[in-house]
């Protein structure tokens, strides 16, 4: 558990990153798939379910033990909890309501982010318009971890560390490495969290907050469906910086596995991104691409190659358009 990671530091590259070209061109071979490019009919139903699930598991846990209340909160809120940030991943690209009804995409992840305990879906979205406009952008595409976290979590058990603290990095990181100024709508955000939290508190006392805090904390952390913070963008395989995964437990991602299909269009729905690969197949096909999460993560501990280093970086100019 001792040997340290292979890397000393990113993988610079010279190049744009790969996702605008293959867009032109599967368009003009493909034209169909501009259809895809609609709101998912389903996900505002999908994600109303889950938030009433977690508030009738609040009702439950109020007088568990502390011990089957942590449990729970891994075993099932934490993928309840999950799914509910990848579905404000998706409504983040306006695909709940459309994008002429961009107000009413922002109010319905702020709805969405209400399980999740700590107010996030607004600077979600704020951050991730960067992360697909200038994928691993040196300064601007916040998913990339520090050279700190490169440097330091660097063994196996330090990488296990890094797993559990994933929650802590993705909240913090954005705020050292590009640092922009709150919004009105993160106001809104934030109060509208503080005021379902007190509720909460009011009706049925400490514990249904702690679950959700948990679930939140213990499902982003080190868990199964976390694998696919890894599997989309470390570098596996050198000259390939986005992978796809299609197995079942997209069924309960909003099928972000399919990630090189969501990078290529990122305005589809991710109900719809099967669709993609099987529009154009000689596209994805052949990439390479992950089989499971699991393996995902015990790869990243194990193999010495593995760390938050393994990432692609660029120099990136930024853009006169704002979205």
């Amino acid at each position: 558990m001792g040997n340290s990671a292979g890397r000393s530091d990113f993988e610079w590259v010279y190049t744009d990153q790969p996702h605008t070209q293959r867009r032109k061109e599967m368009l003009a071979k493909y034209p169909a798939i501009k259809a895809l490019m609609r709101p998912d009919p389903h996900i505002k139903w999908t994600v109303l379910g889950m938030v009433l699930v977690q508030v009738l598991a609040c009702w439950l846990v109020r007088e568990l033990s502390w011990r089957w209340l942590l449990f729970w909160a891994y075993a099932f809120g934490g993928c309840v909890n999950h799914s509910l940030t990848l579905a404000i991943h998706d409504i983040s690209h306006n695909t709940a309501f459309g994008t002429s009804c961009a107000s009413r995409n922002r109010w319905f992840a702020i709805f969405a982010n209400l399980p999740i305990g700590l107010p996030y879906a607004t600077s979600f979205k704020k951050y991730h318009v960067d992360h697909h406009r200038y994928l691993g952008g040196d300064g601007l595409d916040v998913d990339i971890p520090t050279d700190f976290e490169g440097w330091f979590f660097c063994t196996p058990a330090r990488k296990v560390l890094w797993l559990v603290l994933q929650p802590f990095f993705y909240s913090l990181r954005p705020l050292y490495v590009n640092p922009k100024v709150v919004t009105r709508m993160e106001i809104h955000n934030a109060l509208v969290q503080l005021a379902f939290d007190v509720t909460i508190f009011a009706l049925w006392g400490i514990k249904p907050i702690v679950y959700l805090l948990a679930s939140s904390l213990l499902g982003l952390g080190l868990h199964p469906i976390s694998g696919h913070f890894v599997a989309e963008h470390y570098m596996f395989l050198k000259g390939h910086e986005t992978y796809s995964y299609y197995g079942p437990l997209n069924w309960i991602t909003f099928n972000v596995g399919y990630h090189m299909e969501h990078h290529d269009f990122p305005s589809i729905p991710g109900c719809y991104l099967p669709l993609v690969r099987k529009i154009a197949p000689e596209y994805y096909d052949n990439l390479p691409q992950h089989h499971s999460w699991v393996k995902v993560l015990w790869d990243f501990v194990f193999e010495d190659s593995m760390g938050p280093y393994s990432r692609v970086k660029r120099k990136c100019k930024l853009a006169k358009d704002h979205l």
